[in-house]
């Protein structure tokens, strides 16, 4: 099996290397010492074992979930961590396994036994976007993360205006520029801050604090316009949830 290892401690990799070695199916296909580092060698190497540190620099480890969902079809994801409060959600996500920092040689070994067991019997590991997208029902988005080619675009999310559906993809209006992702607005409208964004329409979610006025359009039908002039359809049940919300 081929394995990448994700973590920015040099330590912690050096140890987890020296515990693989142990182990003669496994080959070790790159080493990363931070998420974006991560997302390149994962899709390259395409491997069967992730070892994923949570808490990184520039990236965290759902975050690098999130940029890869669609590279990787059978992979299997082991988080590992210092935070229990990390591992926990791992878990309950169904993650194959969790390591706690510090670890010995004996857990790693259970954890490869799961790992083992979820890629010969029980077929492809969990996406990684499900991994990604179930944990992140416990917090809201700070930020998204959009890949274009080689570069990573990070979007502050008080930075979008309205996100707007497009097929199998999803459109942010922030800050004067559209990204594309591959993703729904019924996932993205999951994950997002209730409080602060509202879907008004099957194919629009709106930041309530760009909103300028909601207008009657015509019979039981309403725009909204924002402060920069765009004008967003509102459907009869986003208008309820729009008006719950204010």
């Amino acid at each position: 099996m081929k394995a990448v290892i994700v973590d920015d401690e040099a330590p912690a990799r050096m140890v987890l290397r020296e515990y693989l070695a142990a182990h003669g199916d496994i080959t070790i296909a790159a080493e990363c010492a931070n998420g974006f580092e991560a997302v390149k060698a994962v899709a390259e190497h395409r491997p069967d074992l992730l070892f994923l540190d949570v808490q990184m620099p520039k990236l965290d480890g759902f975050e690098v979930l999130d940029l890869l969902a669609g590279a990787l079809d059978r992979t299997a994801v082991i988080f590992a961590t210092a935070y229990d409060e990390f591992a926990l959600r791992a878990f309950e996500v169904h993650a194959v396994d969790y390591l706690l920092k510090p670890y010995g040689a004996e857990r790693l070994g259970d954890a490869l036994a799961r790992a083992r067991a979820r890629l010969g019997r029980e077929g492809p590991a969990a996406p990684p976007r499900q991994l990604a997208d179930e944990a992140r029902h416990a917090r809201a988005l700070e930020r998204i993360l959009v890949r274009d080619g080689a570069q990573v675009h990070v979007i502050p999310i008080e930075q979008i205006d309205y996100v707007e559906a497009q097929d199998d993809y999803v459109a942010f209006h922030a800050a004067g520029r559209t990204h594309l992702k591959e993703q729904t607005l019924a996932e993205l409208e999951q994950a997002l801050d209730a409080t602060r964004f509202v879907r008004i329409h099957r194919s629009y979610i709106v930041n309530v604090e760009r909103i300028a006025r909601v207008e009657l359009y015509a019979k039981d039908s309403r725009v909204a316009i924002l402060r920069d002039g765009s004008r967003l359809p509102v459907s009869r049940a986003g208008y309820q949830r729009l008006n719950a919300l204010l």
